[in-house]
């Protein structure tokens, strides 16, 4: 429903990696999992207008995008019905667990909401996926 594609001083979280393209990803995503990720897109407020949420989608849910992690927090403590600020992120790797404990190396390009207190340590390197594989650990996810 809206964008934000202001950065400012300092950010816990990367920034979005291309500032100019947030809020044009759609809504519909995968959800979670992968492990690592290659890019931050943006960062999504949720509003849900039965939770109180202004209704500027009728009745259903809208998300405003934003380029700096801050910002989406601000938001989302100024709104009604809204839901703690989600990461949008692009994994050209990652590491598909169909069943605890079976991992399994992807490539291709996913598209992903993940919680933001998973970006820490989780940025892809070209020996992550190796790495990991030689000591998988099942994630808190």
């Amino acid at each position: 429903m809206g964008a934000d594609r202001e950065v400012s001083s300092t950010s816990r979280y990367p920034l979005a990696v291309e500032p100019a393209r947030v809020g044009t990803y759609g809504a519909e995503s995968k959800s979670g999992a992968g492990y690592f990720y290659d890019d931050v897109l943006e960062y999504r407020v949720w509003l849900h207008p039965e939770r109180g949420a202004r209704a500027l989608n009728g009745d259903k849910d809208y998300f405003f995008a934003f380029a700096q992690y801050e910002r989406a927090e601000a938001f989302h403590k100024s709104e009604s019905g809204s839901e703690d600020p989600l990461v949008l992120v692009r994994q050209r790797e990652w590491i598909d667990e169909p069943q605890p404990g079976q991992y399994h190396p992807r490539r291709g390009e996913r598209i992903t909401e993940w919680k933001v207190k998973w970006l820490p340590n989780s940025q892809r390197t070209a020996a992550s996926i190796r790495e990991f594989l030689s000591h998988p650990t099942s994630a808190d996810q």
